[in-house]
């Protein structure tokens, strides 16, 4: 018998499963630069949206969501600043970090969007990509568009068409005050309750609106005076971290008993303002509640609570890792242009649910919720928040397709139009 020698073998083995035959990628620990503020008022909220990244990343370790590969989520103070995150991109890409999260701010995330599409235009090779969990500006999978982009959250005009198909169904509102914060998302909640009530209930009276500055007031008296005064029976707000907390708290102290439709009564400081004073008064449309049907995800709750004694509530950490990992699998690498080409279409079994990254505009449509503060009941409302003894009640859980928006992205693909 003819003896053939090793690298003469391998040769033959290759031929007779064709020059295409994939290799397992060599096992790598993928690090994600986590770009949001650690420091300031919105400090609280970064922190826990930070150790929720680094949760998920270890639970995927330790389940091999990626394969042979490892996750590590590495933290970056941009102080809410867009001109502070683009220099931390800048060392990002110097540190050959090739994929980053950002959540706080549209500002920010639309400041990123563009800068990633400029540097992966400029540095083929090195090119990153960026997974938005929070940034829900619309047009950021509209006009403004980038292949480089995915959003996990759904965009504030999905929330709105959510919050708005519940909100119209209640005869008990008659007068809307709406307040935001004074930047591209605040502005685009304010048009979409203006345009989705006037559609769906046009009787409602819009009775007051307000823009204030994000994350610079510490104080939201005169903001509550002025929504007593207006007669309002119902708040509609965007406002997250320090914004929303202080308000509410305002609207306790000033005995305000409008009823509240936020998009954020779940993120850190809220719910300890709100306390018993919220209850049954305050609800939030999101794209999770860790009160459903059946507790889905109970164990995520559950060993996050323990490890911090915090709340996890950021589940797009949870989408978004095992999204990249399941897309490590499908493009077998780590390469951000391949793992963008498998993201495009991408379908997971998340902790709410199927989530599918639709490949038109890379917006996830996911199920969303509307719930409302109320206290623990040990059954239907068993995990609260903050240790208040109060939670959230699922009032009403949305199909994908009652919030899904059209889009008008036209994407600039790698290698070709459309």
């Amino acid at each position: 018998m003819t003896k053939m020698r090793p690298l003469a073998a391998a040769a033959a083995v290759v031929a007779a499963f064709g020059s295409s035959l994939a290799f397992p990628a060599a096992a790598e620990t993928v690090k994600i630069a986590f770009i949001d503020p650690l420091s300031g008022l919105m400090a609280p909220v970064g922190q826990n949206q930070l150790k929720s990244w680094q949760y998920v990343a270890e639970v995927a370790n330790q389940k091999g969501w990626g394969g042979p590969h490892k996750f590590e989520v590495v933290g970056f103070d941009n102080k809410l600043s867009p001109q502070e995150s683009l220099t931390i991109l800048k060392q990002v890409a110097d540190q050959n970090i090739r994929y980053i999260v950002q959540g706080n701010g549209s500002s920010v995330g639309l400041a990123l969007e563009d800068a990633v599409a400029k540097h992966n235009e400029r540095n083929p090779g090195k090119e990153i990509v960026y997974l938005n969990y929070a940034a829900v500006d619309p047009d950021m999978t509209n006009s403004k568009c980038s292949y480089w982009h995915f959003r996990l959250d759904a965009n504030s005009d999905m929330k709105m068409e959510a919050l708005t198909t519940y909100l119209a169904k209640d005869p008990a509102v008659k007068k809307v005050y709406l307040i935001n914060q004074n930047y591209s998302f605040g502005h685009q909640v304010t048009r979409a309750a203006k345009d989705y009530l006037k559609r769906k209930r046009p009787d409602i009276q819009i009775v007051g609106e307000d823009l204030h500055p994000l994350a610079q007031v510490k104080d939201f008296a005169p903001y509550a005076a002025k929504i007593k005064a207006s007669g309002a029976d119902t708040v509609i707000t965007g406002n997250w971290g320090s914004d929303l907390a202080l308000l509410v708290k305002a609207a306790k102290d000033a005995n305000l008993t409008t009823n509240f439709y936020t998009y954020y009564a779940t993120t850190t400081g809220v719910p300890t303002a709100m306390g018993a004073a919220g209850a049954e008064r305050v609800r939030y449309v999101g794209y999770y509640n860790a009160n459903n049907d059946g507790f889905r995800g109970a164990d995520v709750i559950d060993g996050f609570k323990k490890k911090y004694n915090d709340d996890f509530y950021v589940v797009a950490s949870y989408t978004g890792i095992a999204m990249l990992g399941k897309a490590f699998k499908e493009a077998n690498s780590t390469d951000p242009v391949k793992v963008a080409k498998a993201l495009g279409g991408l379908k997971v079994e998340s902790m709410n649910g199927t989530v599918e990254m639709r490949a038109s505009d890379h917006q996830a449509q996911q199920s969303l919720v509307v719930a409302t503060w109320t206290k623990v009941n040990g059954k239907d409302v068993k995990y609260d928040q903050e240790n208040t003894g109060y939670g959230w009640k699922t009032n009403a859980v949305l199909d994908q397709y009652v919030a899904a928006q059209p889009t008008s992205c036209q994407m600039k693909r790698p290698g070709g139009p459309g």
